[in-house]
């Protein structure tokens, strides 16, 4: 038959307890001796340890829950018994009145706390490793296993003094091998700090304590301390792809078209500004007239708020000596080729001379960045913030695609759009760089 496990009444003044914490969990085998639950008084604490032998069946409370005396907290029997859902003199089967038994209060370890904070055991003695309660508390906040406390009280049972003993004795949790290894290779283990659970130390840290110390050797040549251009540049890059989320989108355009276009106004805007139009002026101003008809793509984000620009200022990423400029040109929209061709020649000089004003740097609201003079393909280009969109250019190069039909090789070049996706979507993103791309396969159309 099941067997109670009580709240026992500990004094006359005694009215109820505190459950501290359970030692066993249900299902669990228990044996005479075997420490149940610790609870707390209003002047000691008390281990409550079993007195009958078998399975702990149940438990009514949890840490924490005051319970009253001689309350049943709990069933020790065999484990196919059936005891009731809820403790008996709280589901109206009356209180339970009776005091704790002869043999429960025998069975207890009573352990009151002196003003030194020392404990005194006077129960009856098991097997079991035996520690007072403050002296488990102490060894689970030190991270002390109580196997490696040698204790003082009466048949080796733990107090907190021992448990403080061996945590002020500064000497470190080790393996026995992590010992034997020390001792061997005379190594102090006070001086090594453990890789285990609560620093304990393994061979294996014994062990590289005795290798000699990796001491880095700077890389040969040349070093250049990061500042200025190339520092400002570094940092809004890092910035940009650690704030924004780029993606990316490519396109491969048939510049056939622009190509003939060009030559034919190779000379009228030569002869107009004293520049030669370049692919770059042709790409600037199809990606104005594309944001024109796409402003969801000309935008920014400023705090929580993104801004649509009126304006359609395209900054021109140049590469410089030491870092990289981007000139703006301001209402690209707007302007027509000769005048792109200009702006876009006397701005990139400036850059390169170091004589860019700072109205020539601010105000863009869409940056391009053209690697096509290199043997450069496609590269997923870093947006310019505060701006959300940039567009990579890769080199024209002769590919065989498909022409009505039939295979032949085109002057291709690929183009990369990355865009802030927190304030851009993919479909308006795409949408934007098809009509991008129809206009340079159509390039007449930006001159009407």
């Amino acid at each position: 038959m099941a067997k109670e496990i009580f709240m026992p009444k500990l004094s006359s003044t005694m009215e109820v307890g505190t459950l501290l914490q359970w030692f066993k969990n249900e299902g669990d085998p228990v044996a005479v001796g075997d420490p149940l639950f610790e609870i707390m008084t209003d002047k000691i604490n008390i281990e409550v340890e079993a007195y009958e032998e078998g399975v702990l069946l149940k438990q009514y409370y949890q840490e924490d829950d005051e319970v009253p005396i001689n309350h049943v907290v709990g069933y020790i029997g065999n484990p196919d018994e059936q005891v009731p859902d809820t403790p008996p003199g709280e589901a109206g089967s009356g209180t339970v009145e009776k005091e704790a038994s002869p043999e429960l209060a025998e069975s207890i370890q009573v352990e009151p706390i002196d003003e030194a904070g020392e404990t005194e055991e006077k129960s009856q003695t098991t097997e079991k490793l035996r520690a007072t309660p403050a002296a488990r508390r102490v060894a689970k906040e030190n991270n002390v296993s109580l196997a490696d406390v040698e204790g003082t009280g009466p048949k080796g049972r733990v107090h907190q003094a021992d448990v403080e003993a061996v945590g002020t004795s500064k000497t470190p949790a080790a393996t026995p091998l992590a010992k034997k290894v020390a001792a061997a290779e005379k190594v102090d283990l006070q001086t090594l700090t453990g890789t285990g659970s609560g620093g304990k130390i393994y061979r294996d840290d014994v062990e590289k304590a005795k290798r000699p110390a990796e001491v880095p050797v700077a890389a040969a040549g040349k070093r250049v301390k990061m500042e200025g251009i190339r520092k400002v540049v570094a940092d809004r890059m890092l910035k940009s792809k650690t704030t924004a989320p780029h993606v990316t989108l490519t396109s491969d355009i048939d510049m056939h078209a622009v190509v003939g276009m060009r030559k034919q106004l190779l000379a009228p805007i030569e002869e107009q500004t004293g520049y030669r139009v370049s692919y770059t002026e042709i790409i600037l101003k199809a990606a104005a007239a594309a944001l024109k008809r796409h402003p969801n793509i000309n935008v920014s984000l400023e705090g929580n708020e993104i801004v649509y620009h009126e304006e359609i200022n395209i900054g021109l990423a140049v590469a410089v000596d030491n870092g990289l400029f981007v000139p703006v040109i301001k209402n690209a929209n707007q302007k027509g080729l000769a005048a792109i061709t200009k702006d876009c020649k006397t701005a990139g000089k400036a850059a390169r001379e170091n004589k860019l004003k700072p109205d020539q740097m601010t105000g863009g609201t869409f940056t391009i960045s053209n690697l096509g003079m290199y043997a450069i393909d496609a590269f997923t280009p870093v947006i310019n913030q505060p701006e959300s969109a940039i567009l990579g250019i890769g080199r024209i190069n002769e590919k065989p695609v498909g022409v009505n039909g039939a295979i032949e090789l085109r002057p291709m070049m690929t183009v990369s759009l990355s865009f802030d996706h927190r304030v851009i979507d993919g479909a308006p993103a795409a949408a934007y760089l098809t009509d991008f791309k129809k206009m340079l396969e159509h390039p007449f159309e930006l001159l009407v």
